[in-house]
This record gives C-alpha cells, sequence and structure tokens, in this order.
C-alpha cells in the first residue's frame, strides 16, 4: 500500500521515539518519491500491469526468501483466502491506478490526492467493519472533501483521466487498508505479504497477457524495476517502523513532507509547475485526517 496502514497501535506518547520515528520516515518518503521516479521511467516502455507483474515477481522472491530462512513456513494459511483476494484486488486496482496517474498528471497532485486514502478508508470501515461514523469522521472527511476539490479544480478545466485514475488510486489503497485491519484479527503480517504478492503476481500475469503480448524489460528497465519492487517494500517497512516508535499524531505530519518533496522532483526532473491550489487542497486534506487523528487518540485514551 501507499499509505500507513490502518489499525497500528503505535506505542504511548510517554514512550514514543519522535526522533527515531522522524528518520524512518525520511527513507519512507525518500522511497515513495523513487518509485514514482521509477514508474514514469518505465512508463514509456512497459503498460501498468507489466510493472505490476514484474514487480510481484521480485516481491514474491523476496517474501519467500524471508519465510524459509526465518522457518515462519506454518504462518502461511489457506484460512482467509477469500478476504485475501479482496484485499488484493483493491490493492492490485489502487496501485495500477497509481501507476497510470504518475505518468499523465503532475506527481504533486497524484500525492495530493493520495492523501484522501484516509477518508475513504473511514467511510469504507463502516460499511466493512461495522465501525460507527463519528460527527468527528463525518466533519474530517467533509473537509477532506473540500480539500479534494481544491487540488482537483473541475470548474476550472473539467475532470481528466488522471485526476480520476489519482482518485481511483486513492480508494483501492483505503479498501485494501480496511481489508488489511480485517486479516490482521486472524493472520500474521508475514501471511498477508505473502498472499499479496503471489495474488499480485497472478493478477499481473492474466492483465498483462489477455493480448498475449508480454514486455520484456530492457536493459535500461531493469533496474528501474528492481528500484520499484525495492522501494515499495522498504517504503512501508519504514513507516510501519515509525509508526511503532511514535504515534500517528506524530508520524502523520513528517509523512505530510512527501507533498512537497515530490512537488521539487517534479519541477526539477519534469519542469511541472507548482500550483498554490494543489498546495493548499492538500494541506486541508491533511489537516482533515490530522484532526481525526488527534480526535480518535483522545477518545482512545
Amino acid at each position: 500500500m501507499k499509505s500507513a496502514e490502518i489499525g497500528q497501535t503505535p506505542h504511548p506518547l510517554a514512550e514514543s521515539d519522535p526522533v527515531g520515528a522522524a528518520l524512518w520516515m525520511i527513507g519512507a518518503i525518500v522511497s515513495f518519491t523513487s518509485m514514482a521516479v521509477a514508474g514514469r521511467a518505465v512508463s514509456f516502455e512497459l503498460d501498468t500491469f507489466e510493472i505490476m507483474m514484474y514487480r510481484s515477481f521480485l516481491g514474491v522472491g523476496v517474501v519467500l526468501s524471508v519465510t524459509v530462512l526465518s522457518g515462519r513456513t506454518r504462518e502461511i494459511t489457506r484460512r482467509s483466502l477469500g478476504v485475501h483476494f479482496v484485499r488484493n484486488i483493491s490493492h492490485f486496482a489502487g496501485q495500477n491506478f497509481w501507476f497510470y496517474a504518475i505518468t499523465v498528471i503532475p506527481l504533486a497532485q497524484v500525492f495530493a490526492l493520495e492523501f484522501t486514502t484516509p477518508i475513504w478508508a473511514t467511510l469504507l470501515a463502516v460499511i466493512v467493519l461495522g465501525e460507527n461514523l463519528t460527527r468527528t469522521r463525518l466533519i474530517a472527511s467533509f473537509v477532506g472533501f473540500i480539500g479534494i476539490l481544491i487540488v482537483t479544480r473541475p470548474w476550472a478545466s473539467g475532470i481528466s483521466p488522471g485526476i480520476v485514475t489519482a482518485a481511483l488510486a486513492a480508494i483501492g489503497f483505503a479498501g485494501s487498508a480496511v481489508y488489511t485491519r480485517l486479516l490482521t484479527r486472524t493472520e500474521t503480517i508475514l501471511c498477508i505479504l505473502f498472499w499479496l504478492t503471489v495474488m499480485q503476481a497472478v493478477f499481473g500475469i492474466i492483465c498483462a497477457g489477455y493480448d498475449g503480448d508480454i514486455a520484456t524489460p530492457s536493459a535500461q528497465s531493469l533496474p528501474w524495476i528492481v528500484l520499484i519492487g525495492f522501494a515499495g517494500l522498504v517504503a512501508h517497512f519504514c513507516l510501519t517502523k515509525a509508526l511503532s516508535l511514535a504515534p500517528a499524531a506524530v508520524v502523520t505530519p513528517i509523512d505530510f513532507a512527501r507533498l512537497p518533496v515530490i512537488a521539487i522532483v517534479g519541477s526539477l526532473l519534469y519542469g511541472e509547475s507548482i500550483q498554490m491550489a494543489t498546495l493548499l487542497g492538500a494541506l486541508l486534506i491533511f489537516a482533515s485526517n490530522y484532526f481525526n487523528i488527534l480526535n480518535e487518540t483522545r477518545r482512545k485514551r
């Protein structure tokens, strides 16, 4: 997934290590940014399905190696295959939409819309997990929606395919997060990662090969494919590690630094202009998420 997993249980604030969390988040920001740059680099040669297929092949190899070397093969169970399937369909769709969006609209716009994932996850959790839609969550969702309108500005130039796919990517990641939370009630993270990589490799083969033509990465694209695979794994490891060292209320503002970083990268590498409306809308989206996190933290205490 491209955002913090729902259901993380960070340490109490008294036991937190904000400096350590910040260092891990720097690793996450660098990894997410690298994946976006690498995705653009290979998009001229491979379609999104092929990118996901090769990325998943790499993931299968890494997860299997860890599983076998650590002697934890018994953790891989088949009791929740249906939930794994729904979770991975959602993630596969979201990741494909994301890889497409980064090639057709400014990177800052993609990342801004990606920050709406917690908003969609809140709404989906009501349906899937039976959670209550509290007044705070409703206000946060409304403010986040205003932020979406400012980022996309449909009244200015209409809704482009890139905007639609970036928004759909956030919804896909939200579905993945909600079903991941459901799976963590009965399955280990290793089991979830195993079925994530295996199922998405199968999805990639089917979608990339439906026309009987699967492109082989060139020598120039192969390093980018490897970077995409490892950057995704490292990003989520760093994010999870940061959440284990400090509460989400501490980690989330650091994660928001991804937006100005990717805006600068887009400007330097691709000549993309930094739109103030995108930054303002993203700030509203961030504020809605942060408001919800602070309220949930107080409520749990």
